[in-house]
C-alpha cells in the first residue's frame, strides 16, 4: 500500500505539477481567477494592444448576472460587473438626455495614453524642433552673416507685390504667429506659466488665450484661400528650380541661380504653408466643432485595407474610434503639425528679415531694389522690366 502511495506521488511531481506549472505560466491571469492583471491595466495605459476578451466578452447578459442579494454592496448598492464591462466596451444600453454622438460614452480610457503623450513626447518634441530651428538659424547668421546685395545698387525699383497680395500675406503671418503664441499658451502654460503667473492669473491668461486661437482661426483660413488664389500660377514647379536647388540658392555663397518670381525655396515655403496650413486648419475646425468632423477612423481603416502598418513591421491602426479618440487624435495631430509650420516659418520670418538684405522690401514697401530683382529673381526682373519698357515705348 505504501508503494502504491510512493508511486502516486512520484507520478504527481513528475508529470502533473510540471503541467500545472506551465499552464500557470501560459495563463498569466490564472494567478487571478481570471481577472485582469497589473500588467494588463499598465498596458493599456501605454496604449498598447491586450488580450481582453476575458472581460469584453462578459458585457451583456443580465440573465445569468448575479441577483443584487448575492452581491456585494455596502457602500452604495449593488455592484453589477456586467453593467461595468458594458459601460467600459461602449456595450451598455445607456439613454440619456443629452445628445450628440459621444454622449452615452461613460468610460474611455484611450485618453490615459493621449495625455502621458501630450505631456511628455510632445512638449518634447516642440521644444527641440522649435528651439532647435532658432539655434541653427543663430549659428548660421554667426557664419554666414547677413546676404548683402552684391551689385551696385540703381536706386530704382520695381513693384513687386500688388497692396491685395501684401494684404493676404500679413493677414496670414499675423493670424499664423497669434495662433502659434496662444496655441503654445495652451500646451506649455501649465507647466511653464502657472509656476510663474500662479494658478489664478493663469487661468485669465489661458481662457483669453483660448478665446483669441478660436476666433482668430477664421483670419488664417481666410488668408490661406487669398495666397492660394493668387500665388498658385506663379509657385507650379519647372526647371529653373532645379537649378536652383543644385546651388542652394546662393544662400551658402557664390552666384545667385536664375529664379521667376518665386524662386525654388520661396516655392517649398508656399506648398508647406498651404499643404500644412490646410491640414492645420482642417483639424482646427474638427476641434471647434466636435465630433462632428471625423478625419482619423476612416483614414486608419483605409491604411489597415491597404496593409500600410504592415510595411512598417507595426500592428493595425486603431479601428473603429470613439467620439473621443477622434478628438484626441485631431488634437495631437493640429499639434505636432503647427510645431512643424511654425519652424519653417521661423527659417522664412529670418530670411525676409535680417537674414537678406532687400528682401523685407518685397512686403514691406511692395517695392524692391533693381538690383536686388536682377541678383535674386533674374528671370522675373527681366520679363517685368521688359514688359515696362514696352509699355513705355508704346506710350
Amino acid at each position: 500500500m505504501l508503494r502504491i502511495l510512493a508511486l502516486i506521488s512520484l507520478f504527481w511531481t513528475v508529470a502533473l505539477v510540471p503541467a500545472m506549472a506551465q499552464e500557470t505560466v501560459d495563463d498569466a491571469r490564472a494567478a487571478t481567477g481570471g481577472a485582469q492583471t497589473l500588467e494588463d491595466i499598465l498596458r493599456r495605459q501605454e496604449g498598447l494592444k491586450i488580450d481582453d476578451s476575458f472581460r469584453s466578452d462578459l458585457t451583456g447578459d443580465p440573465n445569468a448576472a448575479a441577483v443584487p442579494s448575492d452581491q456585494l454592496g455596502t457602500l452604495g448598492g449593488a455592484s453589477d460587473p456586467d453593467l461595468w464591462r458594458g459601460l467600459r466596451y461602449n456595450a451598455a444600453d445607456v439613454s440619456t438626455q443629452q445628445r450628440g454622438p459621444a454622449a452615452t460614452t461613460l468610460i474611455q480610457d484611450g485618453g490615459m495614453w493621449w495625455l502621458s503623450f501630450r505631456r511628455g513626447a510632445l512638449l518634447s518634441f516642440g521644444a527641440y524642433l522649435l528651439g532647435g530651428t532658432l539655434l541653427a538659424l543663430g549659428l548660421f547668421y554667426l557664419v554666414r552673416g547677413r546676404i548683402r546685395i552684391d551689385g551696385e545698387k540703381t536706386g530704382r525699383s520695381i513693384t513687386r507685390f500688388k497692396a491685395f497680395e501684401r494684404f493676404g500675406h500679413w493677414l496670414l503671418a499675423t493670424s499664423f504667429l497669434i495662433l502659434g503664441a496662444t496655441g503654445l499658451i495652451t500646451l506649455f502654460g501649465r507647466k511653464f506659466l502657472i509656476p510663474v503667473f500662479g494658478p489664478e492669473s493663469f487661468s485669465t491668461i489661458a481662457v483669453g488665450s483660448k478665446w483669441v486661437h478660436n476666433n482668430v482661426s477664421w483670419a488664417f483660413i481666410v488668408a490661406l484661400v487669398i495666397i492660394f488664389v493668387v500665388w498658385v500660377v506663379h509657385n507650379i514647379p519647372d526647371r529653373t528650380d532645379l537649378r536652383w536647388l543644385a546651388k542652394a540658392g546662393g544662400l551658402f555663397g557664390g552666384e545667385h541661380p536664375p529664379a521667376k518670381k518665386f524662386n525654388a525655396g520661396q516655392k517649398l515655403i508656399f506648398w508647406s504653408v498651404i499643404i500644412l496650413g490646410g491640414s492645420i486648419a482642417a483639424s482646427g475646425l474638427s476641434l471647434l466643432f466636435p465630433f462632428e468632423f471625423n478625419l482619423f477612423g476612416h483614414t486608419f481603416s483605409t491604411l489597415n485595407s491597404w496593409g500600410v502598418p504592415g510595411w512598417f513591421g507595426a500592428d493595425d491602426l486603431p479601428y473603429p474610434l470613439q467620439p473621443q479618440e477622434e478628438m484626441q487624435y485631431a488634437q495631437l495631430w493640429h499639434a505636432i503639425v503647427s510645431f512643424v509650420l511654425l519652424a519653417i516659418i521661423f527659417a522664412h520670418i529670418y530670411l525676409g528679415s535680417v537674414g537678406m538684405e532687400g528682401a523685407f522690401d518685397a512686403m514691406g514697401k511692395g517695392e524692391v531694389e533693381e538690383q536686388w530683382a536682377r541678383e535674386h529673381h533674374s528671370i522675373w526682373a527681366e520679363e517685368t522690366l521688359g514688359a515696362k519698357q514696352s509699355k513705355e515705348g508704346g506710350a
